[in-house]
C-alpha cells in the first residue's frame, strides 16, 4: 500500500465503497439523512405556515379618472392576511417570479448544505467501523491510538459550528458581490466540512498530539483531500450517498502515511 498516487487511492476508496460490506455502511448516512432532513422540513413548514396566517401586509393603491374635465383621484387601502398574502404576490408576473426564484434557488441551497452537514455528523458515528474494516483489509500493521471520546467529539462539533457561523457573520458583506460571493458562502461550510472529516480520522487513528503533527506536516495535501471531496459532495444529491466514500479515502491516505512511518520506524 506504499506509495500509492492519488488516482489510485480514488481507484482503491471507489472499488472499496462498492464491496459489500461497505455498501451495507454506505446507506446508514442516507438513510438518515433523509429521515432528518424529512422531519425537519415539515417542522420548518408548519412554523411558517403558522407565521404566515398571522401576517398582515396593507397594500394602497390609487386611481385617477376624468369626470367633466375634472380629474379625480380616489385612494383605496386594501388589507391582506395570511395566505392572502401568497396570493397577492402570485398576482403579479414579477412578484410571482421573485417568489419562484427565491424559493427554488435558495431552498434548493439551504437543502444542498444543510443535507451536507447532517450527513458529515452521521458519518462521524460510523467512522471507528469503516476505518476498522479497511486496517483488516490493507493495514494490519497499523495501530488505533484514537483520541475522539463522545467528549472530544462534542467539544469538536461546538467549536466548529460556532466558528462556521462567525466566518458567516464576517463574510457577510461580500454576498452582495458577484462571483465573490460564489466563494465567500462556500468558505463557512468547506471550513466545517474539512475540520470534522479530519477529526473523525485522526481522532480515530491517532493520539491527539500525533494527529497535531500530522496536521502541521501534511498541511496541504489534507487541505486538497477535502478541497476536492467538497467539490463532489456539491454535485446534487451527492452528499446524500457518499460520506462514507469520504472517509474511505481519506482514511487510505492516513493509514498509508502511518504505514510508511512504522516501516521507517522498524529500519
Amino acid at each position: 500500500m506504499n506509495n500509492k498516487t492519488q488516482f489510485e487511492i480514488i481507484v482503491l476508496s471507489i472499488k472499496d465503497l462498492l464491496s459489500k460490506p461497505m455498501l451495507k455502511i454506505a446507506f446508514l448516512p442516507f438513510i438518515a439523512t433523509v429521515f432528518i432532513m424529512y422531519f425537519m422540513f415539515f417542522s420548518v413548514a408548519d412554523i411558517g405556515l403558522d407565521a404566515l396566517q398571522e401576517a398582515t401586509v396593507q397594500v394602497q393603491t390609487q386611481e385617477t379618472s376624468m369626470q367633466n374635465g375634472i380629474t379625480n383621484t380616489t385612494d383605496t387601502t386594501q388589507t391582506y392576511t395570511g395566505y392572502w398574502i401568497l396570493d397577492f404576490l402570485l398576482k403579479y408576473s414579477i412578484t410571482s417570479w421573485i417568489v419562484g426564484f427565491l424559493v427554488y434557488t435558495v431552498g434548493s441551497f439551504v437543502i444542498l448544505w444543510l443535507s451536507l452537514f447532517v450527513a458529515i455528523i452521521i458519518v462521524g458515528f460510523l467512522t471507528p467501523s469503516i476505518l476498522k474494516n479497511l486496517q483488516k483489509k490493507y493495514y494490519q500493521d497499523v495501530q488505533f491510538d484514537g483520541y475522539g471520546d463522545i467528549a472530544n467529539s462534542a467539544f469538536a462539533l461546538i467549536k466548529y459550528l460556532l466558528i462556521m457561523l462567525l466566518l458567516f457573520i464576517v463574510l457577510s458583506p461580500l454576498y452582495f458581490i458577484p462571483l465573490i460571493n460564489i466563494i465567500a458562502v462556500n468558505i463557512p461550510f468547506y471550513y466545517f466540512f474539512h475540520k470534522m472529516l479530519h477529526f473523525d480520522v485522526g481522532s480515530t487513528l491517532m493520539s491527539k498530539e500525533d494527529h497535531q503533527i500530522f496536521k502541521i506536516k501534511n498541511s496541504f495535501s489534507i487541505k486538497l483531500q477535502t478541497l476536492f471531496l467538497y467539490f463532489l459532495s456539491l454535485i446534487p444529491f451527492v452528499a446524500l450517498i457518499l460520506p462514507v466514500f469520504y472517509i474511505i479515502y481519506l482514511g487510505h491516505n492516513y493509514m498509508s502515511k502511518i504505514e510508511v512511518k512504522n516501516i521507517k520506524t522498524l529500519i
